[in-house]
């Protein structure tokens, strides 16, 4: 019996890409019900957890550029779901947090997100979660050691 061709990279990046795509397709599609954009959603998932977050930690968090995602909070603000506010530890800084309008907000569109994604069994969904993060783990380690 012939041994399986070796995996190429090119074949795992092909998997990854679609994975991500038809997910944010099927977000995508839930969100546009409520006016959403991918991008607001993830800003307001970071800041569901009620801590406050630089703007910096956002913009690195969402994956996009300090320019975008200061528009994109002035939006957020102009709708009343995210305000700013300096940030007492380091007045140099802003931290943004949602408004009570956008935790009730982030919970309803959450709600429904949970409600239409497909769901892997839990077994599934922690192995393909430990396995992306090892995947993470292991790029970021790589990117990190010296070449040469």
């Amino acid at each position: 019996m012939p041994a399986p061709p070796p995996r190429q990279p090119q074949d795992l990046m092909q998997l990854l890409t679609r994975a991500e795509r038809l997910a944010a397709r099927r977000l995508q599609a839930v969100l546009d019900e409520d006016g959403c954009s991918l991008d607001a959603w993830r800003v307001l998932a970071l800041l569901a957890d009620g801590e406050g977050h630089h703007m910096t930690a956002v913009a690195e968090a969402v994956f996009l550029p300090p320019p975008t995602l200061t528009k994109l909070v002035d939006h957020l603000v102009d709708q009343n779901l995210v305000y700013r506010r300096v940030d007492p530890l380091d007045r140099r800084r802003i931290l943004a947090h949602l408004t009570p309008r956008g935790q009730a907000h982030w919970r309803r569109i959450s709600r429904e997100v949970h409600a239409q994604w497909p769901v892997l069994s839990e077994s599934d969904d922690d192995l393909l979660r430990a396995l992306l993060e090892r995947l993470v783990n292991t790029l970021d380690g790589a990117a990190a050691e010296p070449t040469g």
